[in-house]
């Protein structure tokens, strides 16, 4: 500052014009106390704000093309960037969700399949943390929702929500993919994989607490009291298949035959439900082991059937209770959250 200054006294047309002999003899008389209260009120305000002009400039210069860049970034671009001989795996999550996130992708990453998970963000602070620290994994499908009311099971934001789910789906498999769709209150202790035997359309599981034999039929379980199956909406495996697709169109047609309502507080998967026994007959279904993909109805209450049943987990989905801090707790009693002392496993680091 002292050699700008020094600088700017040399170019002062007072101390260096020659025109004047008088005034290269008094130098000091040409400042006046007016004008060195001015200077010294300019020092102290480029003291004082030079640090955040310059912060200010390295906010503007580095973040805005990023923003930008995956502002832009497409769900095709996405796909091909993370697809691995042609399968991905999404998960749909909002800001408040990102710990559950980084618990799910931590016990992915164990099975070494985190290469082909593609976040699909359904507010811009996900799309932006996730890219961050894990650049092309997160996309954003317009239109954004309002993130704020999208936490609490059953509110018109939950549904709003997760009624995206079959149309993000459909657009994958529209594009030639074979995609996993996971909710993150999961936890995988084991490859799935293997599981998905054959070439079926759509693998699903079993929602119901009830305990099905070893050996149980991989059909669609027939209606039960409310005139349709109870299949979980939150782990399915699709191939791009025109049954697939099928079954997709008809979730989203159910949908919206199905709205939310205050006084019928409605979600996703009973469209799914019904979506799945309407095509049935059209559409070859798989439902996955019970064993292998137990609800969290079933594998967090049945202490008996779990050790029965010890080694044969795959996939553990933490339903059948609402809210993050009772998911959390639960995870945590069972010694399956992760994030505590294993947040470096995750791609995206500790958050």
């Amino acid at each position: 500052m002292s050699s700008i200054l020094h600088r700017r006294s040399i170019q002062n047309p007072f101390t260096v014009s020659p025109c004047s002999s008088s005034i290269s003899q008094r130098p000091m008389s040409m400042f006046s106390a007016a004008t060195l209260l001015v200077l010294l009120a300019l020092m102290v305000v480029l003291g004082v704000f030079s640090p955040w002009m310059g912060m200010l400039e390295g906010l503007f210069s580095v973040t805005k093309p990023a923003v930008s860049k995956w502002h832009h970034y497409t769900l095709e671009q996405a796909l091909s960037f993370v697809a691995k001989n042609g399968t991905v795996i999404v998960c749909a999550v909002s800001h408040p969700y990102l710990p559950f996130l980084n618990n799910w992708l931590i016990s992915i990453t164990r099975q070494k399949h985190q290469n082909k998970v593609l976040v699909i963000a359904e507010d811009y602070a996900t799309l932006y943390k996730v890219n961050e620290r894990w650049p092309g994994h997160a996309v954003l499908i317009p239109p954004v929702l309002d993130a704020e009311t999208a936490h609490k099971f059953g509110s018109q934001g939950f549904f709003n929500f997760t009624a995206r789910r079959p149309q993000h789906l459909l657009q994958i498999v529209e594009l030639g993919y074979n995609v996993m769709y996971n909710d993150v209150d999961m936890v995988w202790l084991a490859d799935p994989f293997p599981y998905l035997q054959g070439n079926h359309d759509v693998y699903f599981t079993d929602d119901m607490t009830t305990i099905k034999p070893l050996n149980h039929s991989h059909d669609l379980p027939p209606p039960g009291k409310k005139g349709r199956p109870y299949i979980c909406s939150c782990m399915i495996f699709l191939r791009p298949t025109n049954g697939a697709k099928l079954v997709m169109k008809k979730w989203i047609e159910e949908l919206q035959m199905q709205p939310w309502a205050r006084a019928k507080k409605a979600n996703d998967q009973p469209a799914f439900n019904w979506a799945l026994m309407k095509t049935a007959s059209e559409v070859d279904l798989y439902l996955l082991p019970q064993a292998a993909f137990p609800t969290g109805g079933l594998y967090f209450k049945n202490k008996t059937w779990v050790k029965e049943t010890k080694g044969m987990h795959v996939i553990i989905h933490n339903n059948y209770i609402i809210s993050f801090e009772k998911k959390t707790k639960r995870f945590r009693d069972y010694g399956l959250w992760l994030v505590d002392d294993h947040a470096l496993e995750s791609p995206l680091g500790r958050l």
